[in-house]
């Protein structure tokens, strides 16, 4: 790996580890803001090379739909989130597998503890990013979460925003 490669890894890491936090800390605002006009987030429901447009997701919000789910969020209607659950996410394995247009793709694998009244849970994933510079900092162009058991009955999981 050239040494720019290994600084591109080190930014994009960082830029993860960023996104990773502001979601832990249901710092919601601030990471919509991480998000190009464009972006999209993705995660699939029974398998993972589904096509969103003709089978079920979990999640599947373009830009407009990811602001208005962050909106609704702090209306304080989320009873699902009455206290909000208490988030900590671990990514590893993060790669830089090449770029598609403007985008660096990248993926990682990313466990995410969650404790609610209901009980604690540990949801698996497999994450793939376009990321993209805009004004001369990373932004999320596409987020696709493939959870582990995503073929299976899934409880709530109303943190993910």
């Amino acid at each position: 790996m050239s040494h720019d490669d290994m600084l591109q890894l080190m930014e994009i890491t960082q830029f993860l580890y960023k996104e990773a936090r502001l979601l832990d800390d249901h710092q919601y605002n601030d990471w919509e803001a991480l998000w190009t006009a464009d972006g999209v987030y993705w995660v699939p429901a029974n398998g993972e090379d589904v096509d969103p447009e003709l089978k079920m997701s979990i999640i599947y919000d373009n830009r407009s739909r990811i602001s208005l789910r962050v909106k609704q969020f702090y209306t304080g209607k989320r009873h699902a989130q009455l206290p909000q659950s208490r988030l900590r996410r671990v990514l590893s394995n993060i790669e830089l597998v090449g770029t598609e247009g403007d985008d660096t793709v990248v993926i990682a694998n990313a466990l995410t503890f969650e404790s609610h009244t209901r009980g604690d849970t540990v949801w698996a994933s497999k994450n793939e990013y376009r990321l993209r510079r805009v004004d001369s900092q990373w932004r999320l162009a596409r987020k696709k979460a493939v959870l582990a058991n995503n073929h299976t009955a899934l409880s709530t999981m109303a943190f993910l925003i």
